[in-house]
């Protein structure tokens, strides 16, 4: 008799691209899927902030803070410290989005911990260490361990289970699957026992021309070893309609990001970043 198995999407990096995220919620409703998790970046470089938001806060049981969120978020607070610059993409974003919408990007955790088939999975945006410091897909042991240690950002392993034993994470507890987002390029890698993977950029995607996502598939809450993966699915959509949004809405940078979308160059320098 099969195993029934439970299904998660994560998403990732949505970066105002509305036109992305429906596609690919489409293609998870499709699937039967009910449970989605974003790892953050849900503003910023695209057009429809506002709406990427309320689509997010409908579709998702959890969103995780991303570096864009934190500082569209705080947008006066980064400017009036002089951290950034008021430039001209930053400054559009915050003021096409509400209040509200900025008090529920900053509120948002820094971490989200939960349990699948015996493993312990810790999701975050960007690294162990803030939202702002990532680790790219060509890194060392020592970024590749690190990400799956406990520290004042993601705190204590707190999976948060429904009535499970007190004794069941003894102190130091840390995860074995870690996900995450940020770096806009989609891989997973195994090692010591212990597997990371990066979810890609649903709405700037920097490895393909389409939208990216994973699907965790395991016994939901579950402290026994049973059969888990983590499948990775790409889902095309009309990046022609959304490159004429932003030039329709008149975003700065709509050009730059069209050819993000387009040919994969961030910002014209040639090479990925977030």
């Amino acid at each position: 008799m099969a195993l029934a198995l439970d299904r998660i999407a994560v998403i990732s990096d949505v970066h105002g691209n509305v036109t992305a995220l429906e596609a690919v919620l489409e293609d998870i409703r499709a699937r039967g899927i009910t449970r989605v998790l974003c790892l953050g970046d849900v503003v910023g470089k695209g057009p429809r902030g506002s709406e990427a938001v309320k689509l997010t806060r409908e579709a998702c049981e959890l969103t995780v803070r991303g570096n864009w969120d934190t500082l569209i978020g705080d947008w006066e607070g980064f400017v009036g410290r002089g951290d950034v610059p008021r430039f001209p993409a930053g400054q559009w974003t915050r003021e096409e989005i509400s209040d509200e919408d900025a008090a529920w990007l900053t509120a948002l955790p820094n971490a989200y911990d939960l349990v699948m088939s015996g493993k312990r999975i810790r999701l975050f945006h960007a690294s162990q260490t803030s939202e702002f410091v990532r680790v790219r897909w060509e890194h060392t042991m020592d970024e590749f361990r690190g990400m799956f240690t406990n520290t004042d950002f993601t705190g204590p392993w707190a999976p948060g289970l429904p009535a499970h034993p007190d004794d069941a994470w003894p102190e130091g507890t840390t995860p074995d699957v870690v996900g995450y987002g940020d770096i806009h390029g989609a891989y997973l890698e195994a090692d010591e026992g212990l597997l990371l993977f990066n979810a890609g950029a649903v709405g700037n995607h920097l490895d393909g021309p389409s939208a990216p996502y994973c699907i965790l598939e395991g016994v939901t809450d579950s402290l026994v070893p049973q059969s888990f993966s983590v499948n990775f699915v790409r889902v095309p959509y009309d990046i022609e309609a959304e490159i004429a949004a932003a030039r329709d809405l008149g975003m700065p940078d709509a050009e730059a990001y069209a050819l993000e979308l387009r040919d994969q160059v961030y910002r014209g320098a040639g090479k990925p970043t977030s």
